[in-house]
């Protein structure tokens, strides 16, 4: 594919563990884009909430402190993200964060504060990003809008791996954060109108890339 042929952004979006941050570290690497896993950023304002003892309750500290820029993220194949010029990445699958990431994370003063600065990535360049509320609500005109989706077992499988928990305690997170994620007011989990699923949940990473890959062909013609 040309270059100059490539869609300006991806989307990606999909439930924890369907396999987005793989595959949009791949497309990156592969294509020359720039990467934004965007739950990293929703983790490191949990993160900084706990640390500054600001509960999800406080609906008004939380967009205080959203408001502040304390957070900046350096997008790559591997995001980093700092809060106060430290680099926090590291500690974003803490079990305190994993627990608390979806009540901060509905919490539409934080979406809000949230979303402008991933449109801002997006107009500095070719990228691609991946979330929940990608091809719906941050960037509901990408050229391409991808979808992935698992089995809740395949995913508490993906999930115990990376956070280093057991499959129980995994799949049993995973379902509180599906029906906290889909059923939120402020961007809920849905699929983007033209977007493009992938089940996800009998592929090897190698398939899901090429899949994409091919729906990325499609839209540069």
């Amino acid at each position: 594919m040309a270059k100059d042929s490539l869609p300006a952004t991806i989307a990606i979006d999909g439930p924890a563990a369907s396999g987005k941050s793989m595959l949009g570290q791949a497309l990156a690497e592969r294509l020359g884009y720039a990467f934004l896993d965007t739950g990293r950023m929703y983790r490191a304002f949990t993160l900084a909430a706990i640390l500054r003892q600001v509960p999800p309750t406080d609906s008004k500290a939380c967009a205080e402190l959203a408001a502040a820029g304390r957070l900046r993220v350096v997008p790559g194949a591997d995001s980093r993200v700092f809060l106060d010029n430290v680099d926090v990445t590291d500690l974003l699958r803490e079990p305190a964060v994993e627990a608390n990431v979806s009540a901060y994370s509905a919490i539409p003063a934080v979406r809000e504060a949230m979303v402008a600065l991933q449109r801002q990535l997006a107009a500095s360049g070719k990228a691609i990003l991946a979330g929940r509320d990608i091809g719906t609500v941050v960037l509901p005109d990408a050229p391409v809008k991808l979808y992935l989706d698992a089995s809740p077992e395949a995913r508490a499988r993906r999930r115990s791996t990376q956070a280093a928990q057991g499959e129980t305690e995994a799949r049993r997170d995973i379902s509180g954060r599906d029906r906290i994620d889909s059923t939120r007011p402020a961007s809920p989990l849905a699929i983007a109108p033209g977007a493009i699923v992938i089940d996800t949940t009998g592929m090897t990473p190698d398939e899901v890339i090429a899949a994409a890959m091919e729906q990325i062909r499609c839209a540069a013609g």
